[in-house]
């Protein structure tokens, strides 16, 4: 089953019974999914060319990752002891909503979390009091779509899954009912 037709089939009704919901709009959602990765220090010691490659190959990883073209983020002021100078580049982001938001969820539910090494379940305790949840991904080579073969580079990004939740409980059941793999 689809995970948008498992939210609305049943996620819906038992959150609806367990928070005594009077509404079907009541009930939390998932509004958008955010995949961020930082690379400030690796790019600070590389010269023009090689940042460009290097921004380069990490935009084509993230954009096959996610189905989506990454938005480059840059530096708003110049911070002298992080050896950072305004408007230099220091990341990627995705912003992931509706339908490549689902099936971003579903193949990190059902295939990359499954690939990852020692993996029992991810921490309950990465939830704001908003009750959106961050979590941390080591390796881009745990979804199927990275050829392990191709790269030059290995790294880490942010998954941050913000929902229409009003308090970490509420948010913890939503994500727990959809299938993400949460230890209590």
């Amino acid at each position: 089953m689809r995970l948008k037709d498992k939210y609305k089939k049943e996620v819906v009704p038992a959150m609806k019974k367990e928070f005594n919901y009077k509404s079907v709009m009541a009930v939390p959602k998932i509004e958008k999914v955010v995949v961020n990765v930082g690379f400030g220090k690796e790019i600070s010691s590389k010269g023009s060319d090689e940042q460009r490659k290097f921004i380069q190959e990490i935009s084509e990883a993230i954009s096959l990752i996610c189905g989506q073209k990454p938005v480059v983020t840059k530096a708003k002021k110049s911070i002298a002891a992080f050896k950072i100078r305004e408007g230099v580049p220091m990341g990627v982001k995705v912003t992931l909503r509706k339908d490549r938001m689902y099936n971003f969820l579903e193949s990190l539910i059902n295939v990359a979390l499954p690939r990852s090494r020692d993996f029992k379940g991810l921490d309950s305790k990465s939830f704001d009091k908003a009750g959106n949840y961050t979590l941390g991904i080591k390796e881009q080579i745990i979804f199927p779509e990275v050829s392990a073969e191709k790269l030059k580079n290995i790294f880490g990004f942010e998954i941050t899954i913000k929902t229409t939740a009003s308090n970490k409980e509420e948010g913890l059941s939503l994500l727990k009912k959809i299938g993400l793999p949460i230890k209590s």
